[in-house]
C-alpha cells in the first residue's frame, strides 16, 4: 500500500503544503503528481463498476464528477485547513454559490455579516427569486446580528479579513451566535489562507477559498474550494456532480504546484505587508492605513488572538483628492495595475475606479469606498524596493 503524505509527514504548514494529499509512490515513479488529462475512466468488468458504485473500490468514472489530480489538490488543502473533506471548483464564485445552493432552499434565510465580496452579496440577493431571503449586518454589529437571526436562518456568511478594509471577525463569537440559532457558518478565508487562520478550529462549518489568489499564488489559474466536515461537504459534492462546476485537471496540477510554496510565500508577504503598513502609517501624505497588524486597526486585538499572520494586502487612504490618488496609483512602477491578489507579483488597484465603477460616488461612500482609497496586494519582491517605489509614487501629491 502506498504511503500517503498525511500518514508519514510532520504537522508544520510548509511540510503539509509540500507533501499532504499525495501518495508517496506515484505513477511511473514520478516525483510530481501527474495530470490525469482524460474525460472518462474505464472499468475492466461490470462487476468492477458495481464495486465502485457501491463504494467498495476507489476509482473515478467521468470527468464531471472529479479526477485524480483534482482529488489530490482537495486533499492537500483539506490537510492545511484541518478539514475532513474538500471540493475544488472552477472558481471561487462557483464554490460559494454551489455551497449556498446546496445548503438552503425556499423559505430559508441567510445572514451576511460584514463587507463580503460584492459578487457574493449580489448572488445572495438573487436567491430571493427562489424564495430565500437575505439580511445584511454591518461589520461587526453583534446586536444587529442577534436581531437579524430568525428561526428559518440556515447560514451566516462572512469573510475575514474583508476586502478592501481588512476587517477581522471574532470567529469564535460569530460561531457562538450562529450555532445558538441552529445556523451554519460559512467563512471566506481567501485573504487569510490556512497559514494565517484555520477557521474550522474555531467551530466554523465551512471554509471557502478563491484558490485563484494565495493558494495558487502565481496569477495563472482560476479555481475555488470549500472545506469542512464530511457531513457538510457531502451534500455540496452531490450538488456539484449535477452542476459540473469542477476544476479541470491542468488547473488542479497548477494549484498543487502553487500550494507547495504557500507557507514560504505567506511568510514573505506577511512580513512585507506589515513593513509597508508601518511605513504608510508614518507617511505625511497618507491619511489612514487599513491593516490588521497595526495597533490602530479596530480589529487588531482579535487578529492577534486568532491569526498567526496578518496577510499580504494593505489598504490606505491618500491625503488628497481623487486626482491626487490617481496620480499616486499611476506612478507606481513595481505593482501592476490589475484586479486580484495573492500572487508573486504585487498588484495595486483603485477600488472606486476599478471595482465599484458602476456605483455613484454617494453609493460608494455609503459602503466606505472613498475616492482616496488604494488597495495594495503585496507580492514577494524585495521589501526595500517596494518601499522605495511607494515613496516615489506618494511624491506625486
Amino acid at each position: 500500500m502506498a504511503q500517503t503524505a498525511s500518514s508519514g509527514w510532520g504537522a508544520g504548514p510548509s511540510t503539509r503544503a509540500v507533501h499532504a494529499g499525495e501518495d508517496r509512490d506515484k505513477y511511473a515513479g514520478s516525483l510530481i503528481h501527474p495530470i490525469a488529462q482524460t474525460a472518462t475512466y474505464v472499468f475492466e468488468t461490470l462487476a468492477e463498476f458495481e464495486d465502485f458504485r457501491a463504494g467498495r473500490a476507489q476509482s473515478f468514472e467521468y470527468g464531471r464528477y472529479g479526477n485524480p489530480t483534482q482529488a489530490a489538490a482537495e486533499r492537500k488543502i483539506a490537510a492545511l485547513e484541518g478539514a475532513e473533506a474538500g471540493l475544488l471548483f472552477g472558481s471561487g464564485m462557483s464554490a460559494v454559490t454551489t455551497a449556498l445552493l446546496a445548503m438552503v432552499q425556499g423559505g430559508d434565510h441567510v445572514v451576511i455579516l460584514g463587507d463580503c465580496y460584492r459578487m457574493t452579496v449580489r448572488f445572495c440577493r438573487m436567491l430571493s427569486r427562489f424564495g430565500i431571503q437575505t439580511s445584511s449586518v454591518p461589520a461587526w454589529d453583534w446586536g444587529g446580528l442577534e436581531r437579524a437571526m430568525r428561526p428559518e436562518t440556515r447560514v451566516v456568511l462572512t469573510e475575514s479579513p474583508t476586502n478592501p478594509h481588512l476587517r477581522v471577525v471574532d470567529v469564535q463569537r460569530l460561531v457562538g451566535v450562529a450555532h445558538r440559532y441552529g445556523a451554519k457558518v460559512i467563512l471566506d478565508s481567501t485573504f487569510a489562507t490556512p497559514v494565517n487562520l484555520r477557521p474550522l478550529a474555531y467551530g466554523v462549518d465551512l471554509v471557502v477559498h478563491s484558490a485563484t489568489k494565495y493558494l495558487g499564488g502565481h496569477n495563472d489559474l482560476v479555481a475555488g474550494g470549500v472545506f469542512g466536515a464530511g457531513d457538510v461537504v457531502g451534500p455540496i459534492r452531490e450538488f456539484q456532480r449535477v452542476t459540473g462546476a469542477i476544476a479541470d485537471p491542468f488547473t488542479a496540477f497548477l494549484l498543487i504546484r502553487g500550494l507547495k510554496t504557500l507557507a514560504l510565500r505567506m511568510e514573505r508577504q506577511n512580513a512585507s505587508a506589515l513593513a509597508l503598513a508601518k511605513a504608510l502609517e508614518r507617511h505625511p501624505r497618507v491619511r489612514r492605513v487599513h491593516y490588521p497588524g497595526l495597533p490602530s486597526h479596530p480589529d487588531h486585538e482579535v487578529a492577534k488572538r486568532q491569526m498567526s499572520g496578518f496577510g499580504g494586502v494593505v489598504s490606505f487612504e491618500v491625503d488628497g483628492d481623487l486626482e491626487a490618488t490617481r496620480r499616486v496609483v499611476d506612478a507606481l512602477r513595481i505593482p501592476y495595475l490589475a484586479p486580484s491578489l495573492g500572487g508573486v507579483e504585487s498588484l495595486a488597484t483603485h477600488p472606486a475606479t476599478m471595482s465599484y465603477y458602476d456605483l455613484t460616488r454617494e453609493e460608494r461612500l455609503r459602503i466606505g469606498i472613498l475616492d482616496e482609497l488604494v488597495r495594495y496586494a503585496v507580492g514577494i519582491e524585495d521589501v526595500d524596493d517596494l518601499l522605495d517605489d511607494l515613496e516615489k509614487a506618494l511624491r506625486q501629491i
